[in-house]
């Protein structure tokens, strides 16, 4: 798939409804958008199996059970410590073939088995780090795919909310820290995080093209086309920063309006 390929897919799965969001699909372009021309079976051979054994397990286990035997047990799929900060961390194609990814990534193969079964489950925004609600019997459980899908008490969400600057009426709030997200939302957290690292890493190309897949994922949010407009800025790319301001504008309206100095201040760099 060529980067102008991944785009069209990102531009479709943009204009999808929330209920049918093609979640493993835009994941896999997003990483073929990043870096093009690789093999995306893999993943889907993952994803199949994952979904395989996950049906089988369900007869007999508790759904977050079951998803964390199949996805971290039965196909080794478990956090990345050793190398954290690396952007395969951050890739479907590179997960698949490590079996080692960041908890928003490894969220992904979660996500699309669970759907593909039946499971309710959905991402859970966490501050600094990607968690899972599962819905059981019992209740909503947190689960970390970062740590072997294993539960995560609600006393233990307490106090990862307190470190994580959270006040403490806000930290004790279940309904708060388990409030459950859109599969879009999850995959874009994904692009947020590898664009955070490619400005600290001042890789300014790698970090426009992960801000631009967070603005064809999600055509109504302004923001990202902000974000867009700064990496070009950064790499000299003046009339393609005044583009993407320019789209920022069109978004968001009157409501979040872009101010005039942030065009003037490119236009005189131009002059």
């Amino acid at each position: 798939m060529t980067r102008e390929e991944a785009e069209d897919q990102l531009i479709a799965a943009g204009h999808a409804d929330d209920d049918v969001f093609p979640l493993l699909d835009a994941a896999i372009a997003c990483a073929l958008h990043d870096l093009p021309f690789r093999d995306e079976m893999p993943v889907r051979r993952l994803s199949d199996a994952a979904a395989s054994r996950l049906a089988e397990r369900i007869k007999t286990e508790s759904p977050d059970d079951a998803l964390a035997e199949t996805l971290s047990a039965d196909l080794g799929l478990n956090g990345d410590l050793l190398c954290y900060d690396d952007p395969a961390s951050t890739d479907v194609i590179d997960v698949t073939n490590r079996r080692r990814g960041l908890s928003a990534a490894l969220a992904i193969f979660y996500l699309d088995a669970a759907r593909r079964v039946g499971l309710s489950a959905a991402g859970v925004d966490f501050p600094n780090h990607f968690l899972l609600r599962v819905e059981t019997p019992s209740g909503p459980v947190a689960v970390d795919p970062f740590s072997e899908g294993r539960v995560v008490m609600p006393s233990e969400l307490t106090r990862r909310a307190l470190r994580a600057g959270l006040t403490p009426h806000i930290a004790d709030r279940l309904d708060v820290l388990m409030a459950p997200v859109t599969d879009r939302q999850a995959l874009i957290r994904l692009q947020n995080v590898l664009f955070n690292r490619a400005i600290k890493a001042e890789d300014y190309e790698r970090a426009e093209r992960s801000a631009l897949r967070r603005a064809l994922l999600d055509p109504e949010d302004h923001r990202p086309w902000l974000d867009v407009a700064a990496a070009r800025e950064k790499q000299g790319a003046l009339t393609g920063a005044i583009d993407a301001l320019a789209r920022a504008r069109a978004v968001s309206g009157e409501a979040a309006p872009v101010p005039e100095a942030a065009f003037d201040r490119l236009r005189i760099r131009l002059n």
